[in-house]
């Protein structure tokens, strides 16, 4: 110990370090690579009230622990430059200056758990670019402001656990993937550790990526504690992360009305933008410059949904770039892309030159040089790839003869409209009326050129189909017959009749299928699968439906099967009764009722007695008719149902 007091003695009296220790905290140097020596130092007296400030300069490692500091005041460490490491823990701190981290360049680590913070100060992260480490555990902060999110990026380690915290900045999640669209390498080795346990979270779309995050199994953002619940809403309410599936919070997406346009000098253009998803998301149009136009209109008609059109009026040569329009929302974001080409401008074909003017075959020693004035301004909007071509309406040609011809003749500028002229194979000299290709010229094997290229485009994809349609996806099938690989396609999908919501997808040609996500169920959609480029023919459509509310049949379906579990079986009993009516013959006669019955009828009548007449000649038999018969058969029935018969009474019939 005595040596290590003479030491120290001698390094302060070569002023290599500050031989100063407060009275309430403990010294303690450390040697450093290259023999240099650095300092400790823990103060946890609990009657210090004020950070000290008559610590060693060399000070690498500063702790202080549980003592009675209740506020952190402006530079109170600004000659602390080497601090690497900074612990303020489990005092009563409650106040912290903007500038109380001032001049910390090569701090480290920064721990503040265990005080009674309610605001921190976030701008000063700008004076600790090398700051890996952030502990607010078990503070009072309510909310993360949505400025903070980009000073975060180089931490590995924020610890916002038991606080009051109920969301967080959705962008919070974009510093990291997958959420900032870089892929999950497998194996990383160095992973963000994240502390949100111990709050009053609300889970709703703005805590998405969080609870999409704790349903991940390979990622390199890892959470703390597993088992992080919901405050609220009441029907989720003490329900984990893991477990809870949000409702009316869906991904943005974006549709363009076109992705490449071709524009001519001076016209006016619209570029339009569509995106849908809940809740509804903002738009936002930038250019590959990084410049954010501000000719921009916006509208949402209905909820989930928004639209924009960002116009360029008189379009120039530096107009022209990528325009990208984002969507956001709180449960994620999309972008789409519109590449703007400008024509005419550099114009190296003349136009004719103006009628009255002469011009002999063979007098110009040059190329002619003509400069051309845009016409009127018109508006451009179109789908999938636009091209349009600058047909001049003012134009002056100056002309340079040969060596040893005639001084040249500058025709003055005059108004003219020459109709357009076929695509030229080269560039030709002015002529004084305006060329008209002969037969059989190049300009008409030009265009058949061009017609026999748009049929083989139309010809290449084949066998458009739609397989395995569910709910809210279905897969898109093609053949790419005479097409590379990696020619560019895009799918157009929008429900039928309604070309407003359509939406876009990017593929290429040698995929030959596409995954169509996130359409309604129980609904019928188009679908057509575009070519880029200027020569593609008529594009591939086809119609199909949706399966109903998940994945089951249709309510029609159900309703046909119904119908016919109840008309068969009636079908069947009605062939059956048919089939036995018409075995059974026809009803038998009167005859054949008369010979099968064993009962008959007689009636006895008295006869007409004579002189010299019998005794047993006194009653006659006669038939009865039928009326008689009728009446017998119904007293004898009546007869038969009694239950009582005196020995006395007789029976008024015979049968």
């Amino acid at each position: 110990m005595r040596w290590a007091v003479l030491a120290q003695v001698a390094l302060c009296c070569l002023g290599t370090v500050r031989c100063f220790c407060p009275a309430q905290c403990t010294c303690t140097p450390n040697s450093r690579d290259g023999g240099s020596v650095s300092s400790s130092v823990v103060c946890n007296d609990p009657d210090m009230a004020d950070i000290p400030i008559n610590v060693p300069v060399d000070t690498v490692k500063l702790r202080v622990e549980k003592t009675g500091v209740r506020r952190v005041p402006s530079e109170a460490f600004y000659y602390l430059p080497d601090l690497r490491y900074l612990w303020i823990t489990y005092n009563a701190v409650s106040a912290l200056d903007p500038g109380a981290f001032y001049n910390l360049k090569l701090l480290h680590e920064l721990r503040l758990d265990g005080n009674q913070i309610s605001v921190f100060p976030w701008d000063a992260l700008r004076e600790m670019p090398r700051l890996r480490t952030l502990d607010l555990h078990n503070n009072r902060l309510a909310a993360l402001p949505a400025e903070a999110v980009a000073l975060l990026p180089g931490l590995t380690y924020l610890d916002l656990s038991s606080n009051r915290l109920g969301t967080l900045p959705s962008d919070l999640m974009d510093l990291w993937p997958p959420f900032n669209g870089s892929p999950v390498r497998k194996g990383a080795g160095q992973k963000v550790i994240l502390g949100l346990q111990d709050n009053p979270w609300i889970c709703d779309c703005r805590l998405s990526k969080i609870i999409a995050l704790s349903k991940m199994t390979d990622c390199p953002v890892v959470l703390m504690d597993l088992f992080v619940t919901c405050s609220g809403p009441e029907n989720l309410a003490g329900v984990l992360l893991q477990r809870v599936e949000l409702e009316q919070c869906v991904k943005p997406t974006v549709m363009t009305s076109a992705t490449q346009l071709t524009s001519p000098l001076g016209s006016n253009l619209l570029l339009r933008c569509d995106a849908t998803g809940l809740p509804t998301p903002s738009l936002l149009w930038a250019k590959s410059d990084g410049t954010y136009p501000n000719n921009t209109v916006q509208e949402s008609p209905v909820d989930g949904v928004r639209w924009s059109i960002m116009s360029l009026l008189g379009i120039l040569g530096r107009d022209a770039g990528n325009y990208s329009c984002s969507a956001k929302n709180y449960a994620g974001n999309a972008q789409a892309t519109i590449s703007v080409a400008v024509a005419g401008g550099d114009v190296t074909t003349p136009p004719p030159p103006p009628l009255g003017t002469s011009a002999e075959p063979g007098t110009s020693g040059g190329p002619a040089v003509s400069t051309a004035l845009p016409s009127t301004p018109s508006v451009t909007s179109a789908s999938t790839t636009i091209n349009t071509t600058l047909v001049p309406t003012t134009a002056a040609a100056i002309t340079t003869p040969a060596p040893g011809s005639s001084p040249p003749t500058t025709a003055p500028p005059r108004l003219t409209t020459p109709p357009p002229p076929p695509p030229p194979a080269e560039t030709k000299s002015p002529t004084p009326r305006p060329p008209k290709p002969p037969p059989g010229s190049d300009s008409r094997k030009l265009a058949a050129d061009e017609t026999s290229k748009k049929t083989d485009a139309s010809r290449a994809l084949r066998g458009l189909k739609v397989v395995e349609e569910g709910p809210d996806s279905a897969v898109l099938l093609w053949t790419a017959q005479g097409l590379a690989r990696d020619a560019a396609l895009t799918v157009v999908c929008s429900p039928y009749g309604d070309q407003d919501a359509k939406r876009t997808l990017e593929t290429t040609a040698g995929s030959g299928k596409v995954l169509l996500e996130g359409l309604a169920p129980g609904l019928r959609y188009s679908v057509c699968l575009v070519g880029r480029g200027p020569t593609q023919g008529k594009d591939p459509c086809l119609d199909f439906y949706t399966l109903g509310e998940g994945g089951g049949p249709s309510l029609l379906l159900v309703a046909s099967w119904v119908a016919c579990a109840v008309a068969l079986p009636l079908i069947g009993l009605l062939l059956y009764k048919i089939v036995a009516l018409s075995c059974s013959g026809p009803p038998p006669d009167a005859e054949q009722l008369e010979k099968e019955s064993y009962v008959g009828f007689e009636t006895i009548s008295m006869k007409q007695r004579g002189p010299g007449a019998r005794a047993s000649e006194l009653w006659a038999r006669r038939a009865p008719n039928d009326s008689e018969r009728m009446m017998l058969c119904s007293r004898s029935s009546l007869d038969s149902q009694t239950t009582y018969k005196s020995e006395s009474s007789r029976s008024e019939y015979l049968c």
